[in-house]
């Protein structure tokens, strides 16, 4: 019998990408691996990508946690890196372990998974500690993200702050344009290169030619996130065309 797995997510309200990347990256693996995957959300509502916004939509993470834990899901991910990283260093840490309390207080316990947390785990799996960073958020925002980064061991050589402020214009940036962005930066001593340090943007069709120009791997958040999902499930780490990180070397 096929296994069939529930994928949680607790997605910002005005977030229209981790539910497009996450299926594309699981229904992808469908096609090489015999394991199932149906997805299953709960939404916190946030509109601008500002700090005050952030900290009153993380606020909202318990109810999700819970809501989706009545769902019984088999791994649950936070889905907003910015809104971990501006609560302050090492905050996943705290997150994960609270969200999943609700779960199991709930009877429906399940491991739960920062999109925060799993970047930075995610460096440390390829061996990268230097690296350079695209984001989409206002300058302030972008360096604390970095800060955050640079607190969990790695060097940040570079980075470009797109400053899109509306999360839904965020949503809409095309990712055709990333590779560009990339050119411009020196990636010369760049262990990898993070694509997108936000969930919200789109960079899934722009992996497979920025790790081409660059030579280098390319993690962005959704690709760390679907790595450490499967990680959890106990599943071997492959998905076709999304990057070094799910090619099955790691």
């Amino acid at each position: 019998m096929t296994k069939q797995y529930r994928i949680g997510q607790i997605v910002p309200s005005s977030n229209t990408t981790m539910e497009t990347e996450i299926p594309a990256m699981l229904l992808a693996r469908q096609a090489i691996r015999p394991e199932r995957f149906t997805f299953h959300s709960s939404r916190m509502r946030m509109k601008k990508v500002v700090k005050e916004e952030l900290a009153a939509m993380d606020a909202e993470s318990d109810r999700c946690a819970l809501e989706l834990s009545d769902a019984r899901v088999d791994v649950l991910g936070y889905a907003c890196l910015v809104a971990i990283m501006a609560m302050g260093h090492g905050y996943h840490r705290v997150s994960q372990e609270r969200l999943r309390s609700r779960t199991v207080e709930n009877g429906g316990a399940a491991p739960v998974i920062t999109s925060a947390g799993a970047l930075v785990d995610a460096l440390r799996v390829i061996g990268a500690r230097r690296i350079v960073v695209v984001a989409p958020y206002m300058k302030p925002l972008t360096e604390l993200v970095v800060d955050y980064i640079r607190n969990e061991g790695y060097e940040v050589l570079d980075y470009r702050a797109l400053e899109i402020p509306d999360n839904l214009d965020v949503g809409r940036h095309d990712p055709g344009l990333l590779a560009g962005i990339v050119t411009q930066m020196d990636t010369s001593n760049a262990d990898a290169i993070v694509l997108s340090a936000c969930v919200q943007m789109p960079s899934l069709p722009a992996v497979a030619k920025v790790e081409a120009i660059t030579g280098k791997p390319v993690i962005t958040a959704s690709i760390a996130t679907t790595y450490a999902m499967l990680k959890q499930l106990g599943l071997e780490a492959v998905v076709p065309g999304a990057g070094a990180l799910l090619s099955g070397a790691y």
